[in-house]
C-alpha cells in the first residue's frame, strides 16, 4: 500500500499514528500542514477539517482511532488484542484517553491561576480514574505493548513537558499511571514519533495562544 499521512506537528492524534506505524514498521509518507491556515486540497478531503488523515492508495481515512485501527488490521504485529470483549473495553478506554487529551488542553489554555487550578483538578479526576483500571503495567495490559498504549503516549509526552513549567502538576499524576508513562516515553516508536523541536514548538503554539504556564518561563 502507498501510505501518506497527513499531519499537524505537534496533533497529539496523528502521533498515535505515527507511532503506530513505526511499531510495525511500515513505509509511510508523512506530509505536513499548518492547521491555522491549512491548504485548499486538505479542505476539499477533510470531512472534520482535522488531522490526521491518511491517505491509502488514493482513499482517504480519518479520526485517529480509525486509522490506527485500519494499520493494525493491515500490517503485523497485531497490537489490538484477539479477546473480543478485551479488545472492546480497550477501544473504550483509548476513546477515554482522547478526552483526556482535550482536558489536558484545556489546563494549557488556562488564562489565569484560577482556571489553571479548576482545570487540574478536573484533569486530576479524570487520571484518577484512569488509574483504577490500569492493570499494573509495565504497559496497560501487562508486558506487552497495544494500541492503547500508542493511544495514551501522547498525553504523557505533553504532561512531561507540563511539569517543566508548573512541577504542582506531578501532584494528579497517580503513582501507577507515572511507572505506566516512564515506560511509555522510553520506547523508541513514542520518541520517534514527533519532530526534533517538538518541544519548542508545542510551547510556541500555546504560548501564543495566551497559555498562563507556559508564557511564565
Amino acid at each position: 500500500m502507498n501510505l501518506e499521512l497527513v499531519s499537524f506537528a505537534i496533533c497529539p492524534f496523528v502521533q498515535r499514528a505515527v507511532i503506530t506505524l513505526k511499531e510495525k514498521k511500515t513505509l509511510y509518507q508523512l506530509t505536513y500542514i499548518d492547521l491555522e491556515s491549512p491548504p485548499v486540497w486538505f479542505n476539499e478531503i477533510s470531512p472534520f477539517g482535522k488531522v490526521p488523515l491518511l491517505k491509502v492508495d488514493g482513499e482517504v481515512l480519518f479520526e485517529s482511532a480509525i486509522i490506527c485501527e485500519f494499520l493494525d488490521e493491515s500490517f503485523p504485529p497485531a497490537l489490538h488484542p484477539q479477546e473480543p470483549l478485551i479488545r472492546a473495553k480497550h477501544r473504550g478506554w483509548i476513546e477515554f484517553g482522547s478526552n483526556l487529551l482535550f482536558e489536558q488542553v484545556k489546563v494549557v489554555l488556562a488564562k489565569d491561576e484560577d482556571e489553571y487550578q479548576m482545570q487540574k483538578e478536573a484533569l486530576g479526576g479524570s487520571l484518577a480514574r484512569l488509574s483504577d483500571n490500569f492493570n499494573g503495567g509495565p504497559y496497560f495490559s501487562g508486558e506487552r505493548f497495544a494500541l492503547i498504549d500508542a493511544a495514551y503516549a501522547p498525553l504523557f509526552m505533553r504532561f512531561e513537558i507540563l511539569k517543566g513549567f508548573r512541577a504542582d502538576l506531578a501532584d494528579i499524576m497517580p503513582s501507577n499511571l507515572a511507572g505506566w508513562s516512564e515506560q511509555l516515553l522510553l520506547r523508541q516508536s513514542v520518541q520517534e514519533s514527533v519532530v526534533d523541536d517538538f518541544k519548542e514548538q508545542f510551547v510556541s503554539f500555546f504560548g501564543a495562544k495566551g497559555s498562563h504556564i507556559l508564557v511564565q518561563e
